[in-house]
């Protein structure tokens, strides 16, 4: 089983995102945590939107990475720049990959242009997220 770690700035709505994807297509090839480089709490729409697509994530918790830095990840995906460019040093042979998603956190707005907006990054990730473990875990 690989070790898949997914970090952002304040694990609240990407990261969340991103791990809740992950875990759902790599089934038992992968255990998938998410980290900040801070914290800031699971974001509520990000539950929302995840429950619309049929993934629960209401029981995430939002952690610091340096909660992970003895756990041999085989991958580490930063999922915005500042993660990407303020990731700690992981010792291994882990692979690094890094996508700069929109954060929809930022996103202004009606409620309902907010949530498309959420709507929108969700199904970025998704796509990514689907992707990386087909490209990674099959076979």
């Amino acid at each position: 089983m690989k070790n898949i770690l997914v970090l952002c700035t304040g694990n609240s709505c990407r990261s969340q995102i991103a791990e809740g994807y992950l875990q759902d297509f790599a089934g038992d090839k992968a255990k998938v945590y998410s980290a900040g480089i801070e914290t800031h709490g699971v974001n509520p729409k990000a539950i929302q939107v995840m429950a619309e697509d049929h993934i629960d994530i209401s029981h995430h918790t939002s952690n610091n990475v340096d909660e992970y830095i003895n756990i041999p990840f085989d991958y580490l995906i930063t999922v915005c720049d500042n993660a990407n460019e303020n990731c700690p040093y992981f010792p291994g042979k882990m692979q690094r990959f890094h996508h700069n998603f929109p954060d929809p956190a930022k996103a202004q707005g009606t409620p309902e242009q907010v949530m498309d907006e959420f709507r929108r990054v969700r199904d970025m990730i998704k796509a990514y997220s689907e992707d990386f473990i087909t490209e990674n875990l099959q076979g």
